[in-house]
């Protein structure tokens, strides 16, 4: 198998898969508990880290805003962590449709092409796409989907280890 950027179009595909499939889990155990969706959305693994609903934004907002950078392409409008679950359900089925919709010709010949990206209030590094989607996107995807799954274990949801390839391997 050869890996190119174009790759990683399916593996955020598969974390959209896998964040739809948690957060699915996480509403039925929210219905058969009592717990509201509201309430749910902004449980938290620890008191400094952001809430559930902050993670399912940053999993939703980052496959396809960075895959959009990295093809070239205009970043599509991105979500607050503000929307209640039929939002999150939503643009993480736009998530899907999104990648659905990219083409390896879109990748081919972009590895080091430099991208200039803001980061918060202080930082704006310029490095080649290659790098931002497989070193920064990536990791932060993974971090987010994790932390998801961890928020979900830690509230009492029934998650196994296969939860997080509930799209297959």
């Amino acid at each position: 198998m050869t890996i190119s950027l174009f790759s990683f179009v399916d593996l955020y595909r598969r974390q959209i898969d896998t964040t739809t499939h948690l957060l699915n889990k996480a509403v039925a155990f929210a219905t058969e508990t009592g717990i509201s969706e509201a309430d749910m959305l902004g449980w938290r693994l620890a008191d400094d880290m952001h809430p559930l609903g902050f993670q399912l934004t940053v999993v939703t907002n980052f496959t396809r805003s960075w895959t959009a950078r990295v093809a070239g392409l205009p970043v599509p409008d991105g979500i607050e962590s503000t929307i209640d679950v039929a939002g999150f359900q939503a643009a993480l089925a736009e998530s899907r449709a999104f990648l659905k919709t990219l083409t390896a010709e879109q990748f081919a010949g972009r590895d080091d092409v430099p991208l200039t990206v803001k980061l918060g209030e202080t930082m704006e590094p310029t490095l080649p796409a290659a790098q931002w989607l497989s070193v920064f996107a990536t990791t932060n995807i993974h971090f987010h989907t994790s932390m998801v799954y961890a928020i979900l274990r830690m509230k009492g949801v029934k998650l196994g280890k296969l939860d997080l390839f509930s799209s297959g391997i």
